[in-house]
């Protein structure tokens, strides 16, 4: 039977604010969240039972525990008899990265198995996603959000301008409860956040001007576990035509934005030339 594709696009927050840690162990954020045009790439043959097949630059990395396979079980949980079958996927995104490789995955997984189940009810993938992890129900829709609480509620951002985005991650990975742990944040209460709406009307000047002036709480105590991050942020500041680069999620990956798509693989091509070792992706941001 034929293989039905999905993508686990790469999660980038564009910002993040932490105001403090909450009672319940999580932190409490705010983050805007773009996704880039490109990611892991995830197929779904349908057939009897549930295997995964992992390949690609960084299959090694990826175990038996991950979110692909936790959301087939969440669903044949909720829905006995679904069908399910063979996955296969092409790991492209680094690991432990900052960029929610995983939850992009488990989220393409319960887009797959709603395609070829369409008995499951329509609510029940954004029902399951926060279940399996705060940044799932974003990667969810996988387009431009502002997230709030824990990551699990999600505000869709309208007219979210095209852009060129560069990724670049020095050849390390940083567990996302170290980092955390090392921003020190207070104690704080849950937040009953109102939903905030907004909308950059296609502009890109209007994107700069929200996210210039808030920065990534977590970029300082990611570089002092991770010093080879300054030296990415550095890099990528260089390159003429970026307007802004920072650390992305819990890092180490870091972005750069650029008006254009041309633009970023212009930068992409000289930091590849530059540092072989890195590994760097170029693209668009979804709108």
């Amino acid at each position: 039977m034929t293989a039905l594709r999905d993508i686990g696009r790469a999660k980038i927050n564009l910002t993040l604010e932490v105001p403090g840690r909450r009672p319940d162990g999580f932190h409490e954020i705010k983050s805007l969240v773009a996704f880039a045009s490109f990611g892991d790439d995830l197929e779904l043959t349908p057939a009897e039972g549930l295997e995964l097949e992992v390949e690609g630059p960084f299959a090694a990395l990826i175990g038996d525990d991950n979110l692909i396979l936790e959301a087939a079980r969440a669903v044949r949980e909720r829905v006995p008899g679904l069908r399910l079958g063979r996955f296969r996927l092409n790991k492209a995104l680094p690991v432990a990265a900052g960029l929610g490789g995983g939850s992009a995955d488990g989220a393409a997984a319960l887009r797959l198995i709603a395609r070829i189940n369409p008995k499951l009810p329509a609510t029940a993938p954004a029902e399951l996603a926060p279940t399996l992890g705060s940044d799932v129900s974003v990667c969810l829709a996988s387009g431009p959000a502002l997230i709030t609480g824990r990551g699990e509620k999600v505000e869709a951002v309208g007219g979210f301008p095209a852009c060129g985005v560069v990724l670049v991650n020095p050849g390390q990975s940083l567990s996302t409860e170290t980092v955390y742990a090392a921003c020190c944040a207070k104690p704080s209460a849950m937040a009953q956040h109102a939903a905030e709406k907004l909308d950059f009307g296609g502009d890109f000047g209007a994107l700069l001007a929200y996210a210039l002036p808030r920065g990534n709480d977590l970029e300082a105590p990611a570089i002092n576990l991770v010093p080879e991050i300054a030296d990415v942020l550095h890099a990528l500041s260089a390159c003429q035509a970026v307007r802004l680069a920072r650390l992305s999620g819990s890092g180490p990956t870091c972005f750069a934005l650029l008006v254009t798509e041309d633009d970023a693989k212009e930068c992409a091509a000289r930091l590849a030339a530059e540092h072989p070792a890195w590994w760097i992706a170029a693209g668009l941001l979804r709108t």
